[in-house]
């Protein structure tokens, strides 16, 4: 597996990391325990070193079930979670003592002692990002966590959160449909050197061209459900992308899902898309597109096709989009 690192801050991963939420909750049921460590397990076997997780993914058992897979070899990998997007009260929390609270129940779920990639989950408008930073920065002179990162978070919030300590890593959704952070965030990024870790790079499993119309999302376990991108209406409108891809992928031998990946590697060299995998299946059609080589033609001619369709439907319901600016 090729190695990329985010930004200029020590932190090395490969190319291809692994989103674990898929394991315990969001687009269907949790698998069982036996499972999701095999896969895990596997993932790291076939040279995957960066597992994302977080307190919110169950909630809870998302956490246990990766801290167990990779405790034979936790020193060899990169571990990423998140906090401040559940409470006890109910919604976002990133005041200071609670993100302490987070932290030491995290390591407790996880079987470790440090936590390698520490995320504010989402943006919390109650509590000045200068005090997040300031808290995770403490917790990094403790030795508890290693590097700071932030998920959804616009460019305003990473500028003033970097002021006080540096950013290592910004995961906001992106893909080929949901291109947003190309205005401000991704340019941010490249002139702060910092990382981007593209969470959804399969558009929630949309790319991978599998979905249509007849598909149907349980509401009790699938958060697709009730995301606006994933109506009948907006799939069949959307329909011309992923046959756009299938395309491409048929002309040159391989997946929409290898196409998907393999045209976010190609925009940024300190770009990492965690993929979410939940079945053992699913490992190698997403390690398989580090080796796959969009030439400039083919890049363009992806950019030409989606020029002529116009997506629709919002990317996230409001719930979980929790963003502080764009």
């Amino acid at each position: 597996m090729q190695k990329r690192n985010l930004g200029n801050s020590g932190l090395e991963v490969s190319a291809i990391g692994m989103g674990c939420m898929n394991l315990s909750f969001g687009t269907g049921k949790a698998v069982a325990t036996s499972e999701g460590v095999q896969v895990i397990r596997s993932a790291y076997e076939k040279g995957i070193t960066f597992f994302d997780t977080a307190e919110a993914y169950g909630p809870f058992t998302n956490e246990e079930l990766v801290g167990e897979s990779i405790r034979p070899f936790r020193q060899e990998v990169i571990l990423a979670t998140k906090f401040g997007m559940i409470s006890e009260s109910g919604g976002l929390n990133s005041r200071p003592e609670h993100i302490r609270k987070v932290v030491e129940a995290s390591l407790k779920r996880l079987k470790t002692d440090y936590i390698d990639l520490l995320y504010q989950h989402r943006v919390d408008p109650n509590v000045p990002i200068e005090e997040v930073a300031g808290t995770v920065k403490d917790l990094i002179v403790e030795g508890k966590v290693k590097f700071f990162g932030l998920s959804e978070a616009g460019a305003n919030t990473i500028r003033k959160a970097h002021a006080v300590h540096p950013v290592s890593a910004v995961q906001n959704q992106y893909s080929i449909w949901t291109r947003e952070p190309e205005k401000e965030v991704l340019p941010l990024c490249e002139m702060l050197n910092i990382g981007f870790v593209p969470w959804g790079p399969l558009g929630t499993g949309f790319l991978a061209g599998n979905i249509s119309t007849e598909t149907k999302f349980d509401s009790a376990t699938d958060l697709r459900a009730v995301f606006p991108r994933f109506t009948p209406q907006a799939i069949k409108a959307n329909m011309p992308l992923v046959e756009m891809l299938k395309g491409i992928a048929t002309r040159k031998g391989t997946s929409t899902v290898q196409i998907a990946l393999s045209w976010l590697l190609c925009q940024k060299p300190f770009i990492v898309p965690i993929p979410g995998m939940d079945k053992l299946e699913y490992l190698d059609d997403n390690i398989r597109s580090v080796d796959v080589l969009l030439s400039a033609d083919e890049l363009a001619e992806i950019d030409q096709g989606l020029a002529k369709i116009d997506i629709q439907g919002a990317r996230l319901n409001d719930d979980l989009l929790g963003l502080s600016e764009e």
